[in-house]
């Protein structure tokens, strides 16, 4: 009797585990599946100068401080350019998750700014794999300098210029992210014949996370116009610093070369070189506020 009852228990286990595989394909069948989208390559819309991938999202407004002193060469009379000082102020809003606009001033040629940066691509693991996000910057930039001779004939659109971008960024880990930013400017009016109007660049930035709220920064524009044909010596654009990130604020301290802190300015336009001294010290201050939330 013992005999017949452990065969008889026996029979039961394959149509118990039959049971448990069918139930296993069941649960697997009603479980979504899920794409996984990669979030804080860089922490800041700005990588330096430069813009980064990131964007606000829908509903959410940067109020943004930027300030460049003066280069570090310039002596102790001008407090290793402490003295001088260069600003520019601007507001950045979230349309949609997809898109981000803003409006700036900056006193480097009393310029007006505005741009827009579309996203096209996320960078995501799961169902949907794509290796990096990509993003387009359209942006046009209007000079408010008095006219140096007021007397000539001068045209509205001289004052204007313009910039595209293409952003393609990864995040390789939670500690490393790297962008390439090949560039686009046209200026409308320039100084002489030698200078071109349009230019060429090509953008990388890197953060190296440090801490959970402090990263290494870099960046680095290789302007691909021949720059011993232009009326003024000019460098190619080379920005380091960090960022510390309390709360609803990000401080970017940074040392560059550039003066200047839209695209129009920091490409094509940068006079300083690092080799003989010229960095100027600055910082970027981000704010952000909820105007919408969902």
């Amino acid at each position: 009797m013992k005999q017949l009852y452990f065969l008889f228990l026996l029979s039961f286990i394959p149509i118990g585990i039959f049971g448990q595989n069918n139930l296993m394909d069941l649960l697997n069948e009603n479980t979504p599946a899920e794409t996984n989208y990669t979030t804080a390559t860089f922490k800041s819309t700005r990588i330096m100068n430069g813009h980064s991938i990131e964007k606000m999202p829908a509903g959410q407004l940067d109020v943004r401080i930027s300030h460049r002193f003066g280069t570090i060469n310039s002596g102790a009379y001008e407090f290793f350019g402490l003295d001088q000082a260069n600003m520019h102020l601007s507001l950045e809003y979230g349309i949609f998750n997809w898109l981000m606009v803003g409006v700036g001033r900056g006193n480097y040629e009393k310029t007006f700014d505005g741009f827009a940066k579309f996203t096209l691509l996320r960078q995501s693991s799961g169902v949907k794999e794509m290796p990096v996000s990509l993003s387009v910057l359209s942006s046009v930039a209007v000079k408010s300098l008095k006219w140096p001779d007021p007397t000539r004939i001068n045209y509205f659109s001289s004052r204007l210029s313009y910039v595209g971008q293409v952003l393609i960024a990864r995040k390789f880990n939670q500690s490393f992210s790297f962008q390439l930013t090949p560039s686009y400017v046209h200026r409308n009016l320039v100084a002489t014949e030698m200078d071109p109007n349009d230019l060429l660049a090509v953008g990388a930035g890197g953060r190296m996370k440090l801490t959970k709220r402090l990263s290494l920064n870099a960046e680095y524009f290789y302007l691909a116009n021949p720059k011993s044909y232009m009326s003024q010596q000019v460098y190619n654009p080379l920005s380091l610093g960090i960022d510390l990130e309390t709360g609803g604020h990000v401080f970017q301290f940074i040392f560059t070369n550039s003066l200047a802190m839209i695209e129009k300015g920091f490409i094509g336009e940068t006079t300083s070189s690092w080799l003989k001294g010229g960095i100027h010290f600055g910082f970027n201050i981000s704010r952000v506020f909820t105007l919408q939330k969902h």
